[in-house]
C-alpha cells in the first residue's frame, strides 16, 4: 500500500517544518513540477471549454462573507478576523463570492450567457491539528475553482458539460472514480433556508447525472449550505473515500449578491451561479496521484519524462546534445552519467521515470539510442533526433500510454 505521506517525501515531492506550521506543506522542485504541471493542463482543458480565467485576493472583508451567508454557516471553518483599519479582514474559505463581485462589476447581456470564469486560487481553512495529515486535509488550499452564470434554461447542459469535463480529465491523470454522489441536504440548521430553490437544484442535479448514465447515490447530509451539489469521490487502498470533484447549483448567492444580467426582453433577471471543480485541491489531488501510482505518473505528469543514460564518459557530449533537443520539445530529461554508479545501478535509480535512453558506444557513433520503457520494455533502436518527437507525441496528448499503440486513454 502506498501512503503518500511517506512516498511523497522519499522521492522529494513535499515536505513539512514545523516552523511553517501543521497543515503548511511546502513543495520540492519535481513536487513543484508535478503541481505546475497539473496546473497547466488544467488551465488548457479549462481554456478550450470556454473558460475565462482571472486572479482574485485571498482576503476579503468579513462583510463579504456575511453577504455570501458563509459567515453564518461556515465561520467554525474560518481563521478568525484580522483588525486593520477599522475593518475585519478574513482569509477567504472559498472563491465563489469573489466570482460572484467579479461578476457584478460589469452589465450583462443574455448573449454573454454562459460565463464561465475559473480561477486555480488560495483558499485557507481552519482545521484542526488532529485531522491534518499529509496533502489530504490542510490549512492552505489550491483550488481548481470555476462558476458558470448562465439561464435557467442552460443549466444542465451546462453542468452536464462540467461533469463531462471531470470525467476527461480522469482519463489523462489514470484515476479511477470510487463513485459519484448526488449530495442532498440533512438534518440541521447549517443549510440555507429555501425548501423551493433546493428542489429546484436537486431536481437539475438529477436530470444531469440520469444524462450521464454514470451510476450514482443519493446521499442527505453532504450538501454544500448553498445547494446540493454532484460530488465524485475517490477511495485509497484502504477504501477510505474522500470528494475530488464537484459540480454545484446554486440559486442563493446570485440573489444575496443581487446579480443580473440583460434578457431578450430587455428586463433584467436572474442568473443562475454552477460552482465546478475539475480535480478539487491540488494538494488532494497529488496525494491521490501518488498513492495510485505508486510516484509512477503518467508521462505528460512525470518530474523527470526521459532519463539519459551514457554508458560511459566519451558518450556524455551525445547525451547532452539529447537533453538538449529534449528540451527544445518542452520535455524535462536529464542525464545520469557513470558518476552514479553501473548502469544497472542508475537504471534502478531512475525505476520510476517513464523513458530511460541508454547511449553506448554504438549508439553514439550512429546517433541513436537504446530506449527502456518503465515497465521493463524495451524498444528498437531510435534515431536520437526521433525520440522527443515521438516521446512529445504522447505527451501532448496528455496520454498515460507509455507508447504508441499501448490503447491511448487521454482526453
Amino acid at each position: 500500500m502506498h501512503d503518500h505521506r511517506r512516498l511523497g517525501r522519499e522521492l522529494g515531492l513535499f515536505d513539512t517544518d514545523p516552523l511553517i506550521g501543521a497543515g503548511l506543506p511546502y513543495w520540492l522542485p519535481d513536487g513543484a513540477t508535478v503541481r505546475h504541471a497539473l496546473e497547466e493542463y488544467i488551465r488548457d482543458v479549462e481554456r478550450r471549454a470556454g473558460y475565462r480565467h482571472v486572479y482574485s485576493p485571498v482576503l476579503g472583508k468579513r462583510e463579504l462573507y456575511e453577504i455570501s451567508g458563509h459567515w453564518s454557516h461556515y465561520s467554525d471553518d474560518m481563521f478568525p478576523p484580522m483588525e486593520l483599519g477599522g475593518e475585519q479582514f478574513v482569509l477567504r474559505p472559498s472563491l465563489c463570492p469573489h466570482h460572484a463581485l467579479i461578476y457584478r462589476s460589469r452589465a450583462h447581456s443574455y448573449r454573454e450567457l454562459p460565463l464561465r470564469m475559473a480561477e486555480l486560487g488560495g483558499m485557507y481553512r481552519s482545521e484542526l491539528s488532529g485531522v491534518l495529515g499529509g496533502l489530504t486535509r490542510v490549512r492552505s488550499i489550491q483550488l481548481n475553482d470555476a462558476h458558470i452564470f448562465c439561464t435557467l434554461d442552460q443549466v444542465a447542459d451546462e453542468a452536464g458539460a462540467a461533469l463531462e469535463l471531470i470525467r476527461r480529465a480522469y482519463g489523462a491523470l489514470g484515476i479511477r472514480p470510487a463513485r459519484f454522489r448526488l449530495s442532498l441536504p440533512g438534518p440541521g440548521g447549517k443549510y440555507v433556508a429555501d425548501p423551493a430553490l433546493w428542489e429546484r437544484s436537486a431536481a437539475l442535479l438529477t436530470e444531469v447525472l440520469d444524462r450521464s448514465g454514470v451510476a450514482y447515490e443519493a446521499v442527505e447530509g453532504e450538501a454544500a449550505f448553498y445547494g446540493p451539489k454532484i460530488d465524485v469521490q475517490i477511495a485509497d487502498e484502504a477504501g477510505r473515500e474522500s470528494t475530488l470533484s464537484t459540480v454545484q447549483v446554486d440559486f442563493h448567492q446570485p440573489e444575496r449578491f443581487d446579480l443580473r444580467y440583460i434578457g431578450a426582453d430587455g428586463a433584467k433577471h436572474r442568473p443562475v451561479m454552477i460552482h465546478r471543480s475539475v480535480i478539487g485541491s491540488v494538494e488532494r489531488a497529488v496525494a491521490h496521484l501518488v498513492e495510485q501510482h505508486g510516484g509512477a505518473f503518467p508521462g505528460w505528469l512525470a518530474p523527470t519524462q526521459i532519463v539519459v543514460l551514457p554508458i560511459s564518459d566519451s558518450e556524455l557530449p551525445q547525451a547532452a546534445a539529447l537533453v538538449e533537443r529534449c528540451a527544445e520539445r518542452g520535455l524535462r530529461a536529464e542525464v545520469s552519467g557513470p558518476e552514479h554508479g553501473t548502469l544497472g545501478a542508475r537504471v534502478r535509480a531512475a525505476r520510476l521515470v517513464p523513458y530511460q535512453a541508454v547511449i553506448g558506444a554504438r549508439e553514439a557513433a550512429g546517433d541513436s539510442v537504446a530506449l527502456r520503457l518503465r515497465d521493463g520494455r524495451r524498444v528498437d533502436a531510435l534515431p536520437a533526433a526521433e525520440l522527443p518527437a515521438r516521446v512529445g507525441a504522447l505527451v501532448g496528448a496528455f496520454s498515460t500510454d507509455l507508447w504508441e499503440g499501448d490503447g491511448d486513454t487521454g482526453p
